[in-house]
């Protein structure tokens, strides 16, 4: 990894772990077992991809950290409920989450599904009233209403049902591609796009450049992950290696093979940075975080 990225990229988890820390609420408010189960979910590592982006995204806009705190920190609160919802016996059934025990093994099932619960409302709890963001009503109701189109039918929990109605299924790819724009890029474009409200006055062209950044990059990150679910390990991964080949799910390496895989991975790279030649240098960041998507082994 690129050294400057890989400064920065703990940069992001050092500042997005302290304002997740602050924000959440105490072990020692009722009711406990709910809030630290919230707590071990959100708080037990991850590579902080979404918070990071939107980090980055600020970088070139030149807004500061501070009024993207609690906007990281809502992007991170939904994509742990769905991580927490997802490895649910009803869902994935998964027993290992980033190399600890998935929330519904180590509490149960009833807190596990409660626990998403408070953290998908806490996300927007924090773009309602948080004070460190900075805007005018009309951008915080649009922030609002970007996350729940993405979080929603229309958006991830959309590609999640389509990813369960798929078991057993070969999809084309226009199909596969479908399933991972709501159910992984979605989120990873509302990262982006919710960076670009925390200031006033954006240009109508740099957001469209971000968007289709985002896109390109949200399905290069499904990409990626299908390939390390072939190539990685368990101990790597910090997840169950395999998990997808075994319940039949559609891939793009049983699509296309882990070459042709590996080579869409690339083309979307190569167009996600081609949306950032209007920023210049500013958007290197940007730039090297596509780059490390598809090159990551976990």
């Amino acid at each position: 990894m690129n050294q400057d990225l890989k400064a920065y990229l703990a940069t992001c988890q050092t500042r997005v772990e302290a304002a997740l820390t602050q924000r959440l609420p105490a072990e020692n408010i009722l009711p406990n077992k709910l809030h630290q189960a919230m707590r071990y979910s959100v708080l037990n590592g991850g590579k902080r991809m979404r918070p990071m982006l939107t980090y980055a995204t600020g970088s070139v806009l030149g807004i500061s950290p501070d009024a993207l705190d609690a906007v990281a920190c809502a992007v991170e609160c939904i994509h742990v409920y769905s991580l927490i919802h997802d490895d649910l016996p009803a869902m994935d059934d998964d027993d290992l989450r980033r190399g600890k025990p998935t929330c519904h093994v180590a509490f149960d099932e009833a807190t596990a599904i409660l626990a998403g619960d408070g953290l998908q409302t806490l996300a927007f709890e924090l773009l309602a009233h948080d004070a460190s963001i900075q805007v005018s009503a009309q951008n915080r109701l649009q922030m609002i209403t970007s996350l729940a189109r993405a979080s929603g039918s229309l958006g991830m929990v959309g590609g999640q049902a389509i990813d369960l109605e798929s078991v057993g299924r070969m999809l084309t790819l226009p199909e596969l591609e479908n399933m991972h724009i709501h159910k992984t890029g979605a989120l990873i474009r509302a990262s982006v796009i919710l960076a670009t409200l925390a200031k006033e006055g954006v240009d109508e062209e740099a957001v469209k450049r971000l968007d289709n950044y985002a896109k390109c990059i949200g399905l290069s990150f499904q990409v990626k992950d299908d390939i390390l679910d072939e190539e990685s390990d368990t101990a790597t991964l910090g997840k169950t290696q395999g998990k997808d080949k075994d319940n039949n799910k559609p891939t793009y390496p049983a699509l296309l093979g882990l070459s042709g895989a590996k080579q869409k991975a690339q083309e979307l790279h190569e167009k996600a940075i081609e949306n950032l030649a209007y920023f210049g240098t500013q958007a290197d960041l940007l730039r090297n975080l596509s780059l490390y998507i598809i090159q990551r082994d976990h």
